[in-house]
């Protein structure tokens, strides 16, 4: 099963740059979109259709804002908008698909970087979720949460952890909610198979950040420990470049 995040930065904008042939070349069973931006209503469906995609969207209330995609070749047994959480549903951030007995849950994790008011916001979704996904755990063996987590979580995941040491998306408190996290039995599947450094998915578009490399990886495909020994290659895939985000790539097999 060959799984996908993306943060698209807009799934029109990430069409009009080639998303669709990128998709017809890679074809992944599952890939689960960020920040779609977009309506459901707004988004040609068909084109995705077309490529052998059933579509499913969790759009954000405010329009042109966040808002999460999965599409797959494999139809699912459940789909599941949201989570509960009021604010974090409101804003479109958190869907799920079941596959056979694997849950997958893509999700657009809050940045922080706008001012305070939404740092603290992301503090909050990050406690909400993490006490979610315990119950979810204790329900499903086989979970896979991928997405844009806006959180480096070791100093090799950011091109320079002095001067960011008090940037949002790398504070002491966000990486410390990742060690929680991973200690609830999740496995940063990346890490497993690659453990080198300068390897990224996002870079700012000031200072010609991606030509220099000079990035950080935000963007996750986790997985449950049962899941673990089926981890068979991981991988961040720079070349597409839709988004300021790069691809994050995990294929399980059985």
């Amino acid at each position: 099963m060959k799984i996908y995040s993306y943060n698209v930065n807009g799934i029109r904008s990430a069409v009009s740059k080639g998303l669709l042939d990128w998709l017809a070349t890679e074809q992944p069973d599952v890939i689960g979109f960020q920040e779609i931006k977009a309506n459901e209503a707004d988004i040609d469906t068909a084109a995705f259709e077309a490529l052998g995609y059933e579509c499913y969207w969790f759009s954000a209330q405010k329009k042109g804002y966040s808002g999460v995609g999965v599409l797959t070749k494999i139809k699912p047994t459940e789909v599941i908008k949201g989570n509960g959480m009021q604010q974090g549903d409101f804003e479109g951030r958190t869907l799920q698909i079941k596959i056979n007995d694997v849950l997958i849950i893509n999700t657009y994790f809050p940045s922080g970087s706008s001012g305070d008011d939404r740092q603290s916001y992301k503090m909050q979704f990050l406690d909400e979720y993490k006490k979610w996904l315990q119950g979810v755990l204790k329900k499903n063996k086989k979970v896979i949460v991928l997405g844009d987590y806006n959180i480096c979580h070791k100093a090799i995941d950011i091109h320079d952890p002095v001067s960011n040491k008090n940037s949002s998306g790398f504070l002491p408190e966000e990486r410390e909610w990742m060690d929680t996290f991973f200690d609830l039995g999740m496995i940063d599947s990346f890490r497993k198979i690659n453990a080198n450094p300068h390897e990224y998915s996002w870079w700012s578009f000031r200072a010609n950040a991606r030509n220099n490399n000079k990035g950080w990886r935000i963007d996750y495909i986790n997985t449950s420990k049962d899941l673990e020994p089926h981890i068979h290659h991981a991988a961040i895939l720079q070349d597409a470049k839709h988004s300021d985000h790069a691809p994050v790539h995990l294929t399980l097999k059985f």
